[in-house]
């Protein structure tokens, strides 16, 4: 398969960033190391493979780092096209539109995201 190789998964549990991606290879039936990261206590692996943005999720395909759960996802879909069922649809209009409320989601969490740790 083409995208064979060793994966990791640099994440935090309660992330639904990190959910949606852990989905993604779940969908395509992939096998990958999941590593517990600190967001707080940024750790050595997270400042090595996302030095800008200092978040997770970040995927790493054999040794290259991968940031942005939408983008993870898109590359995890493209990959490995041949496994498991397709993420996004063929339709183009159809893929738009499912890019378009996962953009909607996004800015709807970040927003919300902090108030929900405040009351944890």
């Amino acid at each position: 398969m083409a995208g064979e190789g060793d994966l990791k998964l640099l994440g935090l549990l309660v992330s639904p960033f990190v959910t949606r991606v852990r989905l993604a290879l779940h969908i395509k039936g992939l096998s990958y190391e999941y590593i517990e990261t600190d967001v707080l206590d940024k750790g050595e692996l997270l400042l090595r493979y996302n030095p800008v943005h200092k978040k997770v999720p970040v995927l790493i395909h054999n040794g290259v780092p991968l940031c942005e759960s939408q983008i993870i996802v898109q590359y995890v879909d493209e990959v490995w096209a041949a496994a498991g069922a397709p993420i996004l649809p063929a339709d183009a209009y159809q893929r738009a539109t499912a890019r378009f409320w996962a953009a909607y989601v996004d800015d709807k969490v970040r927003v919300s995201l902090p108030v929900c740790i405040f009351l944890l």
